[in-house]
């Protein structure tokens, strides 16, 4: 089977993490990516570490391999003209183009939108940045951090009354990366009927705002915000974590079918209750009936509860760790964990594509590529003749 996706070349100008992560996973769909990295380290996160793989002499960061297989990797020097043509000729034959410098960056380049669709109109060109292209925070760096907390998400996270909490994982960046996938593959079907390529803008913050869903409607239903609740819903109880004896659990219980049914896998005979016999009244009552669901799963282990409700048809699960996570067979049976062989590192381990296809399968095609791996190779698909690489390399222009 061949990827959805082959026969398109991807050129990534893109680092650290929601562009490349972007473009691994377009690599993984069949394109082939050429990422374009700076002379010297690279991109950014080949430095982040501790912890780094391979030999001392020339470490891989495990933070930049989490995000780059399926790559080429050839380093130019933008702020040289001979580099700035290189990825000129790239962006002349590439279908899509991804990158996320501060806005206005590529203009004093020559290597905008605006010139470059004019040698090729079929280009998607692919702008990543905190605040968006346009508008008032146009020229402030954007990070993962500072969307959670401008995008209402660490407000929102937490206990109550306690500090501000981001999630666990920088769960911005890679929101903001799958918009950018969902838009690229929506311009790329625009394309067969157009011709034309488009300049997608997608701003971290933006893709925060896309989560608040329901709290959206709220805020303009009465002008609240949410407030953190610890794992609680603000609108579903019970909805949370518990802990058990020896851990704890999630419970989800979203229907007064699932609530009976809950009660009695319980035992507990409070379903018709009037505290309790509705959502409504559950919430209202939200701290007696956490008093009493609290003193019952402290009676046993967590496996106990999961056997118990899962066999009643409740959404149960444990909250695991990492290690515990990938010490249940389910994530080998689900193909979520990739390995292949690396130049340096010996093997690389990554998550898999959390996506499944009968006829056109993501697959991983290469591990993340070391430094300027595919400069040579790449440059000589260009056309390059031999003379013309050495030279490139002797004035520093690629390396």
């Amino acid at each position: 089977m061949t990827g959805a996706l082959e026969g398109l070349t991807v050129l990534d100008l893109s680092r650290v993490l929601a562009g490349p992560y972007c473009t691994q996973f377009l690599g993984e769909l069949g394109a082939t990516v050429v990422k374009v990295e700076p002379p010297g380290h690279g991109d950014d996160t080949r430095l982040w570490g501790p912890p780094f793989l391979g030999p001392a002499d020339s470490p891989e960061s495990l933070y930049f391999l989490s995000t780059n297989r399926n790559k080429k990797s050839i380093v130019v020097d933008l702020t040289k003209p001979d580099g700035r043509e290189i990825v000129s000729r790239l962006a002349a034959g590439a279908d899509v183009l991804v990158e996320n410098f501060r806005p206005g960056t590529l203009e004093r380049w020559g290597l905008d939108y605006e010139r470059t669709s004019l040698v090729n109109p079929r280009l998607v060109h692919v702008a990543i940045s905190g605040f968006g292209q346009p508008g008032r925070y146009r020229d402030r760096p954007g990070y993962d951090l500072i969307a959670q907390g401008m995008g209402g998400l660490m407000a929102a996270t937490g206990e109550p009354g306690g500090n501000p909490v981001k999630i666990g994982l920088p769960i911005a960046d890679l929101n903001g990366a799958n918009w950018a996938i969902i838009g690229v593959l929506m311009a790329l079907y625009a394309r067969e009927h157009s011709g034309k390529g488009q300049y997608l803008d997608v701003s971290l913050l933006e893709a925060q705002l896309a989560l608040h869903v329901y709290a959206t409607g709220l805020h303009f239903l009465n002008g609240s915000s949410p407030a953190p609740m610890g794992s609680a819903h603000p609108i579903i109880t019970p909805y949370q974590a518990y802990r058990c004896s020896d851990g704890w659990i999630n419970v989800a219980v979203g229907s007064e079918k699932l609530w009976g049914l809950f009660c009695d896998a319980l035992g507990l005979e409070i379903a018709a209750d009037p505290r309790f016999s509705s959502n409504e009244a559950r919430i209202a009552h939200r701290d007696d009936l956490e008093a009493t669901l609290t003193a019952r799963f402290a009676t046993g282990d967590r496996q106990h509860f999961i056997d118990l409700l899962g066999g009643a048809g409740i959404p149960c699960g444990p909250i695991n760790t990492t290690s515990e996570l990938y010490d249940d067979p389910w994530v080998e049976e689900r193909e979520q964990i990739v390995r292949l062989p690396h130049p340096s590192v010996g093997e690389y381990v990554g998550t898999g594509y959390p996506l499944k296809a009968s006829e056109n399968p993501p697959e991983p095609a290469s591990p993340p590529p070391t430094l300027g791996q595919h400069t040579r190779e790449v440059l000589a698909d260009l056309g390059y003749p031999a003379e013309a690489v050495e030279a490139l390399f002797e004035a520093g222009a690629v390396s």
